[in-house]
């Protein structure tokens, strides 16, 4: 099971940039595209440190993934950046012909992914940016749940992978609190805590709303094990199938539609190899609006007393 600890509050979006910077410094290979809103998605930290290998091509998310593709070409490994909406949908031609299907390295950050973008709005909240670029061949897509974990996964995106992969992360500062020296395997999901009567499988910012909802049921004797599935595609199949015949019932959440993220994914290899009771927890198939992070979780019962909720309610009836 992966330690954790509550080491207080950090964007996601800081630990992208961070690692990118980190990553940056190991392998001059690295260059930055940024798409006007550099500061935003946490790309400034490459940017001032190595500022001759970081180009703004302004808001032109299109033309950013085209410039990437010619530059994993010619030997490079770019970090293009820009909101998850842009990345997914604006751009979603260029990243399937020019990306998948050349199958190349270049590394996407989907920033102010989910709900809690908050008083942006429905233009700006990712909610279907999985379902969009799961479907696609070639493509690796990881949610890392903390600031730390998405430094980590920069690291793993570099390393490890030679082909197009997607990082999702969020705006607002979340609790920090998986350890620096955790084991992070691309492709393998985490055990972030034990149960016995269920599993709440989830994903990005809502796995640490997960595991607090999980303290919640204890309290009224439900004891929920929680997963943390930060690598989307490649989906861990066999960690959803053995859950699935320890438990009988499993959750997901995520902060995406219920439809054709997360959810879907698990419901696909559950149909296929070991149907379980599913309790699918995210976007009621509708989109976001303007609020605070705070208000829109609660609102759409995405937080910790949400998810509890959910389950409590599912349980019983």
């Amino acid at each position: 099971m992966t330690k954790w600890i509550n080491k207080g509050s950090k964007p996601t979006r800081t630990g992208f940039g961070e690692g990118v910077r980190a990553a940056g410094s190991k392998n001059d290979k690295i260059v930055g595209l940024g798409a006007d809103i550099t500061q935003s998605v946490g790309m400034h930290f490459f940017a001032e440190a190595y500022p001759e290998r970081f180009f703004s091509l302004g808001i032109a998310e299109q033309n950013a993934v085209g410039v990437a593709a010619g530059l994993a070409l010619s030997g490079k490994i770019p970090v293009f950046s820009t909101y998850g909406v842009f990345a997914a949908h604006r751009a979603a031609d260029q990243i399937r012909i020019s990306l998948c299907y050349n199958n190349l390295h270049v590394i996407i950050g989907g920033a102010h992914a989910g709900i809690s973008v908050g008083p942006d709005g429905a233009t700006h909240q990712a909610l279907e940016d999985i379902a969009s670029l799961r479907a696609l061949p070639n493509m690796t897509i990881l949610s890392p749940c903390d600031a730390t974990q998405a430094f980590i996964a920069v690291q793993k995106a570099v390393e490890a992978l030679n082909n197009p992969v997607y990082i999702r992360f969020g705006r607002e500062a979340v609790t920090d609190f998986t350890v620096e020296d955790q084991h992070f395997e691309i492709g393998k999901a985490q055990s972030m805590r034990n149960g016995r009567d269920l599993c709440i499988i989830a994903t990005g910012h809502l796995v640490w709303e997960a595991i607090q909802a999980a303290e919640t049921l204890a309290d009224k004797g439900i004891e929920a094990a929680v997963i943390n599935m930060h690598t989307i595609k490649p989906l861990d199949e066999d960690a959803i199938i053995t859950a699935a015949q320890k438990y009988e019932k499993i959750v997901t959440a995520e902060e995406h539609q219920i439809t054709g993220g997360l959810g879907s994914a698990v419901a696909e290899v559950l149909a296929e190899n070991s149907p379980a009771r599913l309790l699918r927890i995210g976007m009621p198939n509708r989109f976001g609006e303007s609020g605070t992070a705070e208000e829109l979780l609660a609102k759409y019962q995405l937080d910790a007393k949400g998810i509890a909720h959910q389950i409590g309610s599912w349980i019983n009836s």
